[in-house]
């Protein structure tokens, strides 16, 4: 017996995934929970992004080279629609990069970013694609991912004395 207020469990997925596809672009993005991702390189030079801050491990051009490693990588298993191999090694996912690729590198940031929004209403997020992580997880993987470098990103920004961005960051 249903009783009022009561909606039937398919119901209930179809609006989680809707919630899930209304989420997903903004958590690729940010500008809610944090300093959206145009923003936070907006301003930057070739010069500043390929600096290296002393006592941190990376610019801000091998965060984002990196970043679009494994951003390809994802749309590639999502976009072929089967497992791909995982790098044999860690440092293989951080290409060598240098100040002349930061135009490049940038580009690739946000041609990845726009191929993601097609898959966030995908209908088929829960099927698996990668051994047994879904196509939901992967995206998930891709914006949590994202939003932890950008962390980063901003770290380096401010040990470079380049933050905020022209625009502002979370500096009220």
């Amino acid at each position: 017996m249903t009783l009022p207020g009561d909606r039937p469990s398919d119901d209930r997925s179809q609006r989680a995934q809707l919630a899930l596809a209304r989420l997903l672009p903004k958590l690729f993005r940010g500008g809610q929970a944090f300093v959206g991702v145009e923003a936070s390189l907006s301003g930057l030079d070739a010069v500043t992004a390929a600096r290296v801050p002393d006592a941190l491990p990376h610019s801000v051009l091998n965060l984002l080279a990196h970043i679009n490693w494994w951003n390809r990588w994802m749309l590639e298993t999502i976009e072929m629609g089967q497992a791909q191999p995982y790098p044999a090694h860690a440092a293989d996912t951080w290409p060598e990069v240098g100040e002349g690729d930061w135009g490049r590198v940038k580009n690739e940031f946000y041609e990845l970013l726009a191929r993601i929004d097609a898959h966030a209403a995908r209908p088929d997020l829960a099927n698996p694609v990668n051994h047994e992580e879904t196509i939901g997880e992967l995206l998930a993987d891709f914006a949590l991912h994202t939003a932890h470098h950008f962390g980063q990103i901003v770290t380096v920004r401010q040990a470079l004395g380049a933050w905020p961005p022209p625009a502002g960051g979370d500096t009220w």
